[in-house]
């Protein structure tokens, strides 16, 4: 259980869980695609986010698992709107063509490399940085859809589970030290549904609250850099 942590300008703090952030919000009509949505925070954001009425696509790697959790959401809320859809992760060959396209693209960004744990951070800046330049394009085009990025914090679930010793450690003191995991779905939550952030975008967000991210993701340049070289790989000719 996350020990510590203040209240910030929404009223929520680190030790908010996902449904307290999104008490009394009714979000019938609002469709959520959510990935990693067979474990972790990302269930229990399905799971939250469909007892508001949200319809709910989970996009999952493994469809018996992302089956049974849909199971236990209905019997929770059995009027639930929930799909299951396999996350298609592509072949090799288009693993090889990025790995290929990548060094020659000029990006200051280390995406290719092969420490765990640094990868996992370079590819949270690379979020972030998307999720910026999406803001602007559409805010250049007058669109009103609104796009932000978040932090969940630092919490106790299955992500080091191929590393023994760190997931032994990390297991025995992150009752006391890290989030668990409706504290850390509630982030996600409080950014998809609550009033306060409607209208705002282009925003980092943290324990459910504004935060400041890196001087690295708000480069401007460098986001419009990812952008480009992001659209090269998924034009389809």
């Amino acid at each position: 259980m996350w020990i510590c942590g203040r209240k910030g300008p929404s009223g929520f703090s680190a030790c908010s869980t996902a449904e307290q952030v999104t008490q009394g919000i009714d979000a019938t009509g609002l469709t959520a695609i959510v990935t990693g949505a067979s474990s972790g925070i990302g269930k229990e954001t399905a799971r939250v986010l469909a007892l508001h009425g949200v319809h709910v696509v989970m996009a999952v790697r493994n469809i018996d698992s992302g089956s049974k959790v849909k199971e236990a959401i209905l019997e929770e809320k059995p009027e639930a709107k929930i799909d299951v859809m396999e996350l298609d992760l592509g072949s090799m060959e288009s693993v090889r063509k990025f790995a290929s396209e990548y060094k020659s693209s000029g990006l200051p960004l280390n995406l290719l490399i092969y420490n765990t744990m640094y990868a996992y951070g370079q590819s949270k800046l690379a979020n972030v940085l998307h999720a910026n330049e999406l803001a602007r394009r559409l805010k250049e085009e007058g669109v009103e859809i609104t796009a932000n990025s978040l932090h969940p914090g630092a919490i106790a679930t299955n992500l080091l589970r191929h590393y023994s010793f760190i997931n032994g450690l990390w297991n025995l003191v992150g009752k006391y030290l890290l989030k668990n995991v409706p504290q850390g779905a509630a982030t996600t939550c409080y950014v998809a549904l609550h009033p306060q952030v409607k209208g705002v975008s282009g925003e980092y967000f943290s324990d459910s609250n504004i935060a400041k991210s890196s001087p690295l993701s708000k480069d401007v340049e460098l986001a419009k850099k990812l952008w480009d070289f992001s659209m090269t790989l998924t034009d389809p000719k």
